[in-house]
């Protein structure tokens, strides 16, 4: 089982990483003048791989954290597991979201600032905090 929890912190570790960096590549496309193309082009190549890798990333974290859930029944029943839960599927659901907003760079539809994306950036830190006080604190 200890493994299991490894490689779950682990892809879970380099999956925020990804959601912690990818915003701030869109704070800076939201930047770009539209005259500088090269530099739109790079970072959206940039933008686009981290989102691949991002995505491959998850998929062992979230498959680690059902082995744990299912296979070893780790806090199954408790309320702070259900609590967990949610968190996941919010940094889910905030991942589906990066992936739309890379899609609406890529086809030239951004419509928010980059003030909006520094914003939109501070929401996986406030997941990632919540996850670990749950998982450590158990507070119910």
């Amino acid at each position: 089982m200890l493994w299991v929890k490894s490689l779950h912190i682990v892809f879970v570790a380099s999956w925020f990483a990804g959601l912690f960096y990818l915003p701030r590549i869109f704070v800076n496309l939201a930047m770009v003048p539209p005259e500088s193309v090269a530099e739109r082009a790079r970072l959206l190549l940039m933008a686009r791989k981290l989102m691949r890798f991002t995505t491959i990333l998850a998929v062992p974290a979230l498959l680690f954290g059902l082995w744990l859930f299912l296979g070893y029944g780790i806090g199954r029943g408790a309320g702070w597991m259900h609590a967990k839960l949610l968190v996941v599927l919010l940094a889910i659901g905030y991942h589906h979201a990066c992936s739309r907003l890379l899609g609406k760079f890529t086809d030239n539809r951004n419509t928010h600032s980059h003030r909006w994306y520094r914003w939109f950036n501070e929401v996986p830190v406030l997941l990632l905090l919540v996850a670990v006080v749950l998982v450590i604190v158990k507070p119910f």
